[in-house]
């Protein structure tokens, strides 16, 4: 299509269609720097012809999808801090080596080899914890996942016995 072509002859995928909105709807929010209430996305959606009760549909789902979000960024800030604790922990016990081999020898020698092979299980951890994408990382979340699910519940359940003794 051209811009030449009159707009009767203009037509869009629906993908297309989500994607101008999506650029219309972000850059007029970055001209007025405003958030839109519900009763707008209500009129948005009334003149688009979308019915009340797909859009609640909607607005559930985005809401899971807006929680799965906040799941993934906290397992991705965990399995940064475990890496940079880990890291931690690597550079002073090689640190306390080399000073060890600096003042009983005089030099860097031995200290060295246990640096490089030490230096192999960090360089593994460093490529598993910032794979973001893949079978892999899709298996330790859920493992994560599901490990603080079953922490959440028995921190209710543990609540709820303590609140029943006390009553």
């Amino acid at each position: 299509m051209t811009a030449f072509e009159p707009k009767s002859l203009r037509s869009y995928s629906q993908e297309d269609v989500q994607q101008i909105l999506h650029l219309a709807i972000a850059r007029q929010a970055d001209d007025k720097d405003t958030e839109f209430s519900y009763e707008q996305i209500l009129e948005i959606a009334a003149e688009l012809e979308i019915l009340p009760d797909s859009l609640k549909l909607a607005e559930r789902d985005w809401v899971v999808q807006q929680g799965q979000v906040q799941q993934r960024k906290a397992f991705d800030a965990y399995r940064i801090s475990r890496f940079q604790k880990r890291l931690g922990n690597y550079a002073i016990f090689n640190g306390f080596l080399i000073l060890v081999d600096l003042i009983t020898g005089g030099g860097i020698s031995w200290s060295l080899y246990i640096l490089l092979f030490c230096g192999l299980p960090v360089g593994l951890d460093v490529w598993n914890t910032f794979q973001i994408k893949g079978e892999e990382y899709e298996m330790a979340f859920q493992k994560w996942s599901r490990k603080h699910q079953m922490k959440k519940t028995i921190s209710t359940v543990l609540n709820k016995w303590f609140k029943a003794l006390q009553a």
